[in-house]
């Protein structure tokens, strides 16, 4: 077996990095609708809508994140292996991030959200392509 190359080790380090932020997503799931309430106040939303499919969809995205977590930890496990499957969470992010921004100023989200967001899923998917590119095809 071949040496890791600095891409490599970085690229394991990009995963497990973003892995274990996105595993907090999961604390979200839990979090009382008083607390919900609560940030979005904080943050100058106005008032938290308090309707079913908000709730849900507030936990399943959750949910998602943290489920996406985890799977970058797995592929951290062996980058060579999966290797094609960084590539596609690396392009997907990239479009994700790319979504976001619209869907956050569509949505009506503050400037500062919104330029936040979106730009550092797009750079975390570009980092994972640009890494992955020193990791060897098997």
């Amino acid at each position: 077996m071949t040496r890791a190359s600095t891409e490599e080790r970085l690229l394991v380090l990009v995963l497990r990095l973003a892995g274990a932020v996105l595993l907090l997503a999961f604390a979200a799931v839990f979090l009382p609708v008083s607390w919900m309430t609560a940030v979005h106040g904080w943050l100058g939303l106005g008032q938290f809508p308090t309707y079913p499919l908000v709730d849900y969809l507030t936990r399943s995205i959750s949910t998602l994140y943290g489920i996406k977590g985890g799977l970058y930890l797995l592929l951290s496990i062996d980058v060579r292996r999966f290797r094609p499957v960084i590539v596609y969470s690396g392009w997907s992010a990239v479009g994700m991030g790319l979504a976001l921004v619209v869907i956050d100023l569509r949505a009506g989200l503050p400037w500062p959200w919104a330029l936040a967001e979106g730009p550092c899923v797009v750079l975390a998917g570009a980092a994972l392509l640009a890494l992955v590119r020193g990791v060897p095809r098997i």
